[in-house]
């Protein structure tokens, strides 16, 4: 049987290596730097932009992480010796282009090289979020973006349960939460936040205390006001994604036309009766509220959820797609609901998808922000948009 040494040499002659400085140079022209060490070694410290992989999952997580095997790899660990046989595992499944830093971290950063301690997630919460943890399309630097993130959410109702109960579960760092109405008893059959012994309660109270009962992270900044010109653009301000619960058509559009102007995505749901609707409204992206509606339908036609009725469970199904459009945005990952809309019918137990497209002649685009009124509706529906001044 060969020694670990003669082992160690044997690998090295299979595979290339190369010194800090040539790593350097390396990482400078786009090389992709894969760190291998251990969770307590990357705390303190990694080489700026690599992706860590523990030596240990390099084998499973390294295709979905990294999936381009022509990628150009720096493999490093603290000394030189684990990446070594890294470079060849990633070799035998097809890499084609892998060299192992000779020295490692250790060498690198007693150089002086460009190094930085990351973020990281304490005990507690990768025990919280290990199951986040374990999907390579999140793990760990997906979770600190969503303990970094801010939501705002637009009603304590129906949608806005359901979306912040997941979104506070989720890690997301940081949940406004704008509601002027009370806990009523009729409220308890679809939404969640809420119970009997809080009924009377500002919603926004009940609320917080739900998520931070859920979560005691989490902050939770709440909005005890009705939503209007005065202070909409002051409450947006500073928030990565609003999740629309709104119930009415002047809300909806006071929405978008802040949201546009500031150029933050809003994630849109709506409910009547047994149908839902989701979309995403991305003013940077894609098509918004105006394009979907450039005019409120007339009341008759429009009745809200108090007139018509609607299933409980709807929006618990409605608002969770909300969450997880959110939570989409904010790590960048799959296909959002941009310049789609998804509609659910609970009856036939049924999706449908439309296309939205931009309407050319919607004045309220992010382009225009600076010409953009955000106003009171008034039951007024046209886009209120300064004229340009003449030259």
């Amino acid at each position: 049987m060969p020694t670990f040494r003669e082992m160690l040499a044997s690998t090295k002659a299979e595979i290339s290596e190369v010194d800090t400085a040539q790593a350097e140079e390396l990482r400078a022209a786009g090389a992709t730097v894969l760190d291998i060490r251990e969770p307590d070694e990357v705390d303190q410290g990694v080489i700026p932009g690599a992706v860590t992989i523990v030596r240990g999952n390099l084998e499973a997580q390294v295709e979905n992480r990294i999936p381009d095997k022509s990628t150009k790899l720096v493999v490093h660990c603290a000394g030189g010796v684990r990446s070594a046989f890294a470079a060849k595992t990633l070799a035998e499944l097809g890499y084609t282009d892998v060299v192992s830093m000779d020295g490692g971290f250790n060498k690198w950063k007693d150089e002086g090289r460009a190094w930085e301690v990351p973020a990281s997630l304490d005990s507690g919460q990768r025990n919280r979020y290990s199951r986040h943890l374990l999907l390579p399309e999140v793990g760990e630097a997906g979770q600190l973006k969503l303990l970094s993130a801010k939501v705002l959410l637009l009603g304590a109702g129906g949608l806005g349960s359901p979306a912040a109960l997941y979104l506070a579960a989720a890690g997301v760092g940081t949940l406004g939460i704008i509601d002027m109405d009370v806990v009523d008893e009729s409220n308890l059959q679809r939404q969640i936040l809420h119970n009997l012994s809080r009924v009377g309660m500002r919603k926004v109270d009940s609320a917080k205390q739900t998520l931070t009962e859920m979560n005691p992270d989490l902050v939770v900044n709440t909005y005890d006001a009705r939503l209007g010109a005065d202070n909409i653009m002051e409450i947006l301000s500073g928030y990565d994604v609003v999740v629309d619960g709104a119930d009415n058509f002047p809300s909806r559009y006071l929405l978008n036309d802040a949201s546009v102007k500031l150029g933050i995505p809003v994630v849109h749901g709506s409910i009547f009766r047994f149908e839902g609707q989701i979309t995403v409204f991305d003013p940077l992206h894609g098509p918004t509220y105006r394009d979907l509606l450039p005019e409120p339908p007339p009341a008759e036609l429009a009745p809200s959820c108090a007139e018509a009725g609607v299933l409980g469970v709807l929006p618990g199904i409605v608002g969770s797609i909300q969450a997880l459009e959110a939570i989409k945005l904010i790590l960048d990952l799959g296909d959002s609901l941009r310049g789609r809309l998804l509609a659910f019918d609970a009856l036939e137990m049924s999706f449908r998808e439309y296309k939205l497209n931009v309407d050319p002649d919607n004045k309220v685009t992010f382009a225009n922000r600076e010409l953009i009124d955000v106003v009171e509706l008034d039951g007024l529906c046209m886009p209120h948009v300064k004229e340009p001044a003449l030259a």
